[in-house]
């Protein structure tokens, strides 16, 4: 049996028996943009799933027909120290990484993506789209400088498509065609399939070994912020930290090594 989910507010969660923690943004009236309650979901829910080893794969999908989401609740908003050095970026709530979740995610995009939605975006392992997906930074469109999210979304795609993005704010959108084309999304299927297309990938990274996929993840994702020399060093203790005993990527598959089929 699974262990039980966290109680959550504004986000539907499910674990199933196929390992799959899958969790649906569910503030389809305000275009699942995120205020206070949702950023304590996430901290939760990551928490949860990076402790859990019932948690193999996580999907992130949403609600309603007009939106994956716009990022914050311009109307709500979010709770903020009175002292600008205290705030809190959301990025400490929303991002898996950043809180040192290190199991898969897979995120299914439809409608629009907005702005603070990069926060998710940016730090999924795999993002399938439908073919309605959009994908814009209306900061400065309102005044609002656009640094925190197009810079991770600089690790992601072209600083040529980021700045185009950050720059013409509310008046362009990123078709899921041109995410495709540039690497930002790994799949576009018609909206009635990104559910089910979702899932399919989680279920097929949920059967691989555990500590290997998570290492996998942690190893590359770290190595962004490390020298090519560094990053190697790291990845190697990765690797010896995740093969099993006996175990050599040198070994015919008769003998415990790889087999493909």
């Amino acid at each position: 049996m699974s262990p039980e989910v966290p109680a959550l507010t504004s986000v539907l969660a499910t674990l199933g028996d196929d390992h799959v923690l899958t969790l649906t943004l569910n503030r389809p009236d305000r275009l699942n943009s995120f205020n206070q309650e949702v950023l304590d979901d996430f901290r939760v829910i990551w928490d949860f799933a990076a402790v859990t080893d019932d948690v193999h794969v996580v999907v992130l999908r949403a609600q309603g027909e007009r939106a994956f989401s716009t990022g914050v609740d311009v109307v709500e908003g979010y709770d903020l120290a009175t002292e600008p050095l205290k705030q809190v970026d959301p990025a400490a709530y929303l991002s898996p990484k950043f809180n040192q979740c290190w199991k898969p995610l897979v995120c299914a995009v439809h409608g629009m993506a907005a702005g603070g939605a990069l926060y998710w975006l940016n730090e999924a392992d795999i993002i399938i789209a439908g073919e309605d997906a959009t994908f814009f930074d209306p900061h400065v469109t309102f005044g609002m400088t656009a640094a925190l999210e197009p810079i991770g979304l600089a690790r992601r795609i072209p600083i040529g498509e980021v700045l185009r993005m950050a720059l013409l704010g509310n008046d362009e959108r990123m078709s899921a065609r041109r995410a495709h084309e540039i690497g930002f999304v790994s799949e576009v299927v018609p909206r009635d399939r990104l559910w089910s297309r979702a899932q399919d990938i989680a279920e097929r990274i949920a059967r691989h070994p555990t500590v290997a996929v998570q290492q996998t993840v942690r190893a590359i994702w770290e190595s962004l912020d490390s020298t090519r020399t560094q990053a190697l060093r790291t990845g190697l203790l990765y690797v010896q930290v995740a093969t099993p005993p006996g175990t050599s990527r040198t070994q015919p598959a008769s003998r415990g090594g790889y087999e493909v089929r």
